[in-house]
């Protein structure tokens, strides 16, 4: 039996440490980057040109700032285009933008595999919709939240806040309890 102790200590990064892997990352954000093949992250103001995410050939947009002041958008806005994907979360220290992981990162998943191209964005490119995109790197590609942070800031300049790399975090130690559990049984 493994205990919680020992599991906990299996987390990769402290927020300490996450932080500076942000800090050291790619330091100007450009309006939309691909961070990984065919996953790209972008701000409002991409996502709302449709000229512009034609010629990236995106298919499917999750946005990750739904319904919110600034981010006008839905399946009617991007019409038979693009698969359109909308959560509304808010960038503060209290919501619990956990409960989207996995349906992110579904979509995410079944996008690619259509084969298709996503835009992942929020207002401004850089925390919610960061934070989703890592989620779905740790639950379908089964990195540490450490190395998918490293992945995606070679790439974009992101800033998740600290509520989301908490919870981030926390996705870490579940991932990581659930693959320790695997390999004992």
């Amino acid at each position: 039996q493994v205990s919680l102790k020992t599991l906990f200590s299996c987390v990769t990064a402290s927020l300490k440490e996450l932080q500076k892997v942000l800090y050291g990352g790619k330091r100007f954000g450009n309006h939309v980057d691909e961070v990984w093949p065919n996953l790209y992250i972008g701000n409002m103001a991409v996502a709302q040109n449709k000229a512009v995410l034609l010629n990236l050939g995106i298919t499917h947009v999750l946005n990750a700032a739904h319904s919110k002041q600034g981010s006008p958008g839905n399946q009617s806005f991007y019409g038979n285009d693009f698969v359109y994907f909308g959560i509304p979360a808010d960038d503060s220290t209290h919501f619990d933008l956990d409960v989207y992981f996995q349906p992110a990162a579904d979509f995410i998943h079944k996008a690619l595999k259509s084969p298709g191209k996503v835009l992942v964005h929020c207002i401004m490119g850089m925390s919610r919709s960061s934070t989703l995109v890592l989620a779905y790197l740790m639950i379908y590609h089964h990195l540490p939240l450490k190395q998918a942070l490293q992945k995606v800031v070679q790439k974009r300049a992101i800033y998740p806040n600290r509520n989301f790399l908490a919870l981030l975090l926390d996705l870490d130690l579940q991932l990581t309890r659930k693959k320790k559990t695997c390999q004992i049984l």
